[in-house]
């Protein structure tokens, strides 16, 4: 794309929550490439955290961006799961929707359907409230940082999760290296990471706007991951794409790794 890497200055300034989620996320049952994507998400955290699963006591999310669905698994698993986002935008839209402020954005189809991976579609509206309940903070990140979440400092995590969102936030193959070793700092020992990337994406349009991305193939995310100190338990590779992307690519990876104990 023209005009170099979209940095997080660029982001603060320009990237527009209300665009994003209208372009990615209008799960409204019709059939498109975002909802198949959104539904291959879900599926994949709800096996992922549902019954037999990781749990534990404490997860961080780095990189919600506007979002909460990444997380609905996860909220009957861990008792304490913070929220984290670089612009102040996003962050403010998910303060919104977790203290059901007016005109915050409406996830119920999204959470309908994590509720129907778990056999009780009836209970969304208990999802709801139990993600809001154990939802403790929402702090600013910044995965290039040592400490991606200072200067707060939280006790290390039973998991990390960070879904779509390493590739935007970083430069070079050599930048996302070094942030999974950032998040890896953020996880006690025997800990796990649980991460989707999008392969192959270059950039990706926000409203009328082109955000640049590092291009990763399936094999250098998965050395990365265990360079930075993980064994991987599980890879799935799909074909899912958007369609709003700078051109079609080559799907998404899907991992769940543990970090190895200390020396």
């Amino acid at each position: 794309m023209k005009g170099g890497f979209t940095g997080g200055d660029e982001y603060q300034k320009h990237f527009l929550p209300r665009d994003y989620l209208a372009t990615y996320y209008s799960f409204d049952g019709s059939p498109s490439p975002e909802a198949e994507m959104l539904k291959f998400n879900l599926e994949c955290l709800h096996k992922t955290f549902g019954p037999g699963g990781l749990q534990g006591d404490t997860l961080i999310d780095i990189g919600s961006g506007p979002t909460i669905y990444q997380v609905l698994a996860a909220c009957d698993s861990f008792q304490d799961i913070t929220l984290s986002d670089f612009t102040d935008r996003n962050r403010e839209e998910l303060e919104k929707w977790l203290k059901k402020e007016p005109g915050a954005y409406d996830w119920t189809p999204a959470v309908k359907f994590a509720c129907e991976l778990e056999g009780n579609s009836g209970r969304w509206e208990e999802k709801e409230e139990k993600l809001r309940a154990v939802v403790k903070r929402v702090l600013k990140c910044d995965v290039h940082l040592g400490n991606p979440l200072a200067p707060a400092v939280l006790p290390p995590a039973d998991c990390v999760l960070t879904l779509l969102a390493m590739e935007c936030a970083c430069c070079s193959l050599d930048a996302y290296r070094a942030a999974l070793c950032n998040l890896a700092s953020l996880l006690k020992p025997g800990g796990h990471l649980v991460t989707t990337v999008t392969l192959r994406l270059s950039s990706y349009m926000v409203g009328k706007r082109e955000f640049s991305c590092v291009a990763l193939e399936k094999e250098e995310v998965e050395q990365a991951v265990l360079d930075a100190g993980f064994d991987i338990k599980q890879l799935l590779h799909s074909p899912q794409s958007y369609s709003v992307t700078n051109a079609a690519n080559n799907g998404v990876c899907f991992i769940v790794a543990r970090k190895k104990p200390g020396p």
